[in-house]
């Protein structure tokens, strides 16, 4: 089955990019999902809009990714989440609280998408998240986690 990224898929690749993939897989994960469309001889359209909104959000070079890597390395994000007596969250740590999180630190806008939560964060302390700056560039970002 031929279909159209709309989201990036890891292992799988970014959106705009027309991949070939198992029926099932298709089927039953990417579309109902959203994460990609059919792929039809009229779909260039579509694929040219696509690369066009992920190249003017994407860090550009190899080069501003090491900057931006830098600067992410270097901070320790705090974030304020509701717990209750056992330093238990009342739900988890988003990527999108992450994201805004750095950004009140003082450090680089980060998409939500290229932050990865290996495991759900639903506790208060110290904890380690991963981002994706470029296909060869990822940052790691410190995060204390405290209870309000």
């Amino acid at each position: 089955m031929k279909l159209i990224l709309t989201h990036e898929v890891n292992g799988l690749g970014a959106p705009g990019d027309v991949v070939e993939v198992k029926n099932g897989y298709g089927r039953n994960y990417l579309l109902p999902r959203g994460f990609a469309i059919r792929w039809t001889r009229g779909g260039q359209k579509q694929i040219d809009l696509i690369q066009r909104a992920r190249s003017a959000r994407d860090i550009r070079t190899l080069d501003e990714a090491q900057q931006v890597a830098g600067r992410v390395n270097a901070l320790t994000v705090r974030l304020k989440q509701r717990a209750g007596e056992g330093g238990r969250l009342f739900g988890s740590v988003t990527p999108a609280d992450i994201a805004d999180a750095v950004k009140a630190t003082g450090g680089p806008e980060l998409d939500k998408r290229r932050i990865e939560i290996k495991n759900p964060i639903k506790a208060v302390g110290s904890h380690k998240v991963q981002v994706r700056l470029h296909p060869e560039v990822s940052a790691t970002i410190k995060l204390d986690v405290v209870g309000s």
